[in-house]
């Protein structure tokens, strides 16, 4: 019964290159870009999962780049402090948008318009704001309106996002890391906006690195790497890849 149960909540299993400490059980999340209702299926996904898989030291990372072109970010972010706060071992990384959306936050003209052409325009409509407003305003009336409308609750819960986590074998990035330096060394430019040339090297970086940022049809497999940024805003596909031992599956919200 059991082994059948979880052949229909994990698909895709693949000969693993890596493990993680004996007890343990890791989900990591792609990018969301705010999709807050294929966040909603993937985390009933992975509740489902975990419980039918029995007790565990349970981890659950979101990869970052949750907010930004998908057109509900306010709830988004609602749903990760939610979900955060109802089980141990969730944790968040500093994905590009998190780090331009806290520029913006900050009332400076330049980013705000940055922030506005990557996506942040259907950010501020998850909280809001009209489109035609959006349209009227000049930047810096964007700004001054960005500072009253952002609740101080999101700013601070995305200010607390971490640059890397490592777990046994793997090291779970947004973007990725550069090559020839070391885990230690790595720059937290690199590892939220990093792209050709960590995708061009081929080379061990001591840990097998999982990363989002870069939009595939399907996961990305490779000996160093593991990408699961599935494009979830427009492919309605949002990716987990979830560990145990030296075992390695995926869920996703397509196969749901």
């Amino acid at each position: 019964m059991l082994k059948k149960l979880l052949s229909r909540v994990g698909s895709r299993k693949a000969a693993s290159f890596g493990s993680v400490p004996e007890g343990s059980r890791v989900y990591a999340i792609g990018d969301i870009h705010g999709r807050a209702d294929l966040l909603e299926q993937l985390l009933s996904q992975i509740d489902s999962d975990d419980s039918a898989r029995g007790p565990a030291d349970t981890h659950v990372i979101f990869l970052g780049d949750l907010v930004d072109r998908g057109p509900d970010s306010a709830r988004v972010i609602d749903l990760a402090r939610s979900y955060a706060g109802s089980r141990p071992n969730v944790r968040f990384l500093m994905g590009n948008h998190e780090e331009v959306y806290l520029k913006a936050a900050s009332g400076d003209p330049k980013s705000v318009r940055f922030f506005y052409r990557i996506g942040g325009k259907e950010t501020l409509m998850s909280y809001g704001m009209s489109q035609h407003a959006l349209i009227e305003m000049k930047t810096e009336e964007l700004a001054e309106e960005m500072l009253r409308i952002l609740p101080p609750e999101h700013i601070r819960f995305l200010q607390g996002f971490e640059d890397m986590i490592e777990i046994g074998d793997y090291v779970f990035v947004h973007a990725g890391v550069r090559p020839g330096v070391p885990l230690h060394e790595q720059t937290p430019s690199d590892l939220r906006w990093i792209r050709e040339d960590f995708l061009a090297d081929n080379e061990y970086h001591g840990k097998v690195v999982v990363y989002g940022h870069t939009i595939s049809d399907e996961v990305v497999e490779k000996p160093n790497r593991i990408g699961i940024d599935t494009g979830a805003y427009y492919s309605g596909k949002l990716t987990a890849l979830c560990l145990e031992g030296s075992e390695r599956w995926y869920l996703d919200t397509a196969t749901h």
